[in-house]
């Protein structure tokens, strides 16, 4: 499978989940997630994917400190709603955290249970709040790309009235070039409190 050669670069989410070592699906339950796995899930690489990707990994970081993140025990909670088209955003953290609002496994005899730990709507001054389930401590992350591109440009240069052949010819190049420039710039466009 061909993709852009810059998602190799992006570093990577590792988490410790109890559930994949109670089972035995990973050793010691260590799970390693790439971007490309997190393009694979979402099945397309934006400004949104990256952006989601990046608030999750910086801002697991900033609540975990040196502990490895505990993926099953990290309550997420979205600012946006359904309607607010977080769907997205939804997916590539629960994919990240395992937290799911009520689809995700229901556990082992009270243990790793995965559901009730996603909410939309929360009444937060930033995109989405990371709490720890075992210690209460959580982070806010904002994300705001427009400080280094604007997607709806590139976008309505293939799609827009004033789109031309070579516009639409190569615009998949200049969209990942404007995924490259958001990941090359993190720390400008997320913020952890």
């Amino acid at each position: 499978m061909g993709y852009p050669k810059f998602f190799d670069e992006i570093e990577h989410v590792v988490l410790k989940d109890e559930l994949s070592d109670f089972l035995g699906s990973t050793e010691d339950g260590i799970i390693d997630i790439s971007y490309l796995e997190i393009v694979k899930m979402s099945g397309h690489s934006c400004g949104v994917t990256s952006g989601s990707y990046l608030m999750a990994l910086m801002g697991l970081k900033r609540l975990f400190g040196s502990e490895l993140p505990k993926r099953g025990e990290i309550k997420v909670e979205l600012r946006g709603t359904l309607a607010d088209n977080t769907g997205v955003m939804a997916q590539v953290f629960m994919n990240i955290t395992g937290a799911t609002v009520d689809t995700g496994f229901m556990g082992i005899q009270g243990k790793y249970n995965r559901r009730g730990l996603l909410f939309f709507g929360a009444d937060i001054q930033s995109d989405v709040r990371f709490t720890r389930t075992d210690t209460g401590m959580s982070v806010e992350v904002s994300y705001t790309p427009g400080k280094v591109v604007i997607p709806g440009n590139i976008l309505m240069s293939a799609i827009g009235p004033e789109a031309t052949e070579e516009s639409r010819r190569t615009f998949p190049v200049r969209w990942q070039e404007m995924v490259k420039t958001i990941v090359d710039n993190a720390d400008k466009v997320i913020e952890v409190k």
